[in-house]
């Protein structure tokens, strides 16, 4: 039996199997929505091929209004995963196989409850050339405002998978703090029918582009959101840059105060670029990462 529901709509027609996943993590509303509209509105309007939609990956962690199910293993981290294992172990292995069918594919996240993200797709800089511009293709086509390449050798996440199977494959992120964006579910359900008609499954004229920047970071490491600027005590993150803001190395991000007052830290922003991920929650343990910088 499967852990996770699935649409599958099929033209009957030969062409691309695109699968697009929501709900890897449980508390990224925005994903959610806009699979359930997809799967409302596309039944009877594909050209050709095969849409596989998921509206939530992770139904233990969502049910439990988490990251995270009882186990506490990220989904995003854990892939192939393991049939035999805990239940996001088998979950994991269950979008593996899934993910290997697909001929193109996206993953659609947000911050959760705790972070908020600049719009952005990613891919991860896929060594074979194929599949990392049909990648660059697809983040196009998605339309949102930041594109951002990175390492591809990180493993355990979905688009590891795709990445080591040669599958095209992008992830985007909109938002978070525990909201659902309405804009948020109407640019997602927009980037997806883009896509949709990027490969000719779907009659649809592109959009005019909303692109503003494109980087594309081969270091070692880009892409791992949790590590950066990391949270030097537990306390309150007092930040000085929102969403979209450019810093320089150097920049004083914000300020990390203990909760009985007696210690205060600055946070210095380790590189120069576009703030893209902010903690919004202001509590922070020791470790959790504050800022990300493309």
């Amino acid at each position: 039996m499967s852990l996770f529901s699935r649409e599958v709509i099929d033209s009957g027609v030969a062409g691309p199997h695109l699968v697009i996943t929501a709900g890897v993590h449980g508390d990224e509303f925005e994903p959610m929505q806009c699979i359930h509209a997809l799967m409302d509105q596309l039944p009877g309007q594909l050209l050709q091929g095969k849409l596989t939609l998921v509206p939530c990956v992770n139904v233990d962690a969502f049910l439990s209004g988490d990251r995270t199910g009882a186990d506490n293993l990220d989904l995003a981290r854990i892939c192939p995963g393991d049939p035999d294992g805990s239940i996001t172990m088998q979950v994991g292995h269950e979008l593996t196989e899934l993910i290997k069918s697909a001929d193109y594919y996206i993953d659609l996240h947000t911050g959760g409850t705790r972070f908020s993200v600049y719009p952005l797709t990613g891919y991860p800089l896929n060594p074979d050339p194929q599949a990392l511009e049909g990648s660059r293709k697809m983040a196009e086509a998605f339309n949102l405002p930041f594109i951002w390449g990175t390492d591809w050798r990180l493993k355990g996440r979905s688009m590891s998978i795709a990445c080591e199977n040669k599958v095209p494959a992008i992830y985007a992120e909109y938002l978070g703090s525990a909201q659902c964006s309405q804009q948020g579910v109407e640019d997602y359900i927009d980037g997806c029918l883009n896509v949709l008609g990027m490969l000719g499954m779907l009659q649809r004229e592109q959009p005019e582009s909303r692109v503003e920047t494109v980087v594309e970071d081969a270091s070692e490491g880009s892409g791992h959101m949790q590590i950066c600027h990391p949270a030097p005590l537990d306390g309150l993150l007092t930040p000085n840059y929102t969403l979209g803001d450019i810093v320089s190395e150097g920049d004083i991000l914000g300020v990390v105060r203990s909760i009985d007052g007696s210690q205060s830290v600055e946070l210095i922003a380790g590189q120069s670029g576009t703030i893209i991920v902010l903690h919004t929650f202001s509590m922070v343990r020791e470790g959790d990462a504050t800022f990300v910088i493309a």
